[in-house]
């Protein structure tokens, strides 16, 4: 469902859609509401945390790719409180952000499985990093610095630092070398190209 489909579907549910071009600011502005966040690159997983760490009274809702475990249970735990997958009816939308709008959480019933039981801790694969991590690992393996990393990927340094170190926590490694060694044996160091996702799709706020 793109943008002119959520919009007019929460529009007619009786809700405020607003399309913020600042989303923090947004936050700090509204005492309360529901934030509809696609996650598609990496970025939109930083703002993510950056969402949770602002605090107050906002509940976010994740809209993935596809029903996967592994992307449901990494957005709960960077600060989602329900997960959709972004091909999701009229009537599950509406329902979805009315209770997430009364403080509840919706998700999908495998992921509360696997964030009950621990068994979202799977073996990393190229299936669950982003094709940015994978540049990443790419570009590093290459003899790229993190800050010319940073440099290319539109980040400060140390937010770079911070998203490498996040990655290769994901991948159960704790240093670079570590990180491409693991990436060689496991064959991920082809080429790599970014996927475009519909630029529209992407961040919507909502209140009543």
């Amino acid at each position: 469902m793109y943008r002119q489909g959520v919009d007019a579907v929460l529009s007619t549910a009786g809700h405020l859609v607003e399309s913020p071009a600042d989303v923090l600011a947004w936050v700090r502005q509204e005492q309360r509401g529901v934030i509809l966040l696609t996650l598609v690159r990496e970025q939109d997983w930083e703002l993510l945390g950056r969402l949770r760490d602002a605090g107050g009274g906002h509940g976010v809702i994740a809209l993935i790719a596809e029903q996967s475990v592994v992307l449901g249970t990494r957005a709960v735990r960077a600060g989602a409180r329900s997960v959709l997958p972004r091909e999701v009816t009229a009537a599950v939308l509406r329902r979805t952000v009315e209770a997430t709008f009364d403080g509840q959480a919706v998700l999908p019933a495998d992921v509360v499985t696997a964030l009950a039981t621990g068994t979202h801790r799977v073996e990393t694969s190229p299936e669950t990093l982003s094709p940015q991590q994978l540049s990443w690992l790419r570009q590093l393996a290459e003899g790229v610095t993190v800050a010319d990393l940073a440099d290319r990927a539109g980040y400060s340094e140390r937010a770079m630092f911070r998203l490498l170190q996040a990655l290769y926590r994901e991948m159960g490694v704790a240093t670079r070398i570590q990180a491409i060694v693991r990436a060689q044996e496991r064959g991920w160091l082809a080429a790599v190209t970014d996927s475009h996702e519909d630029a529209e799709d992407g961040l919507r706020g909502t209140r009543r």
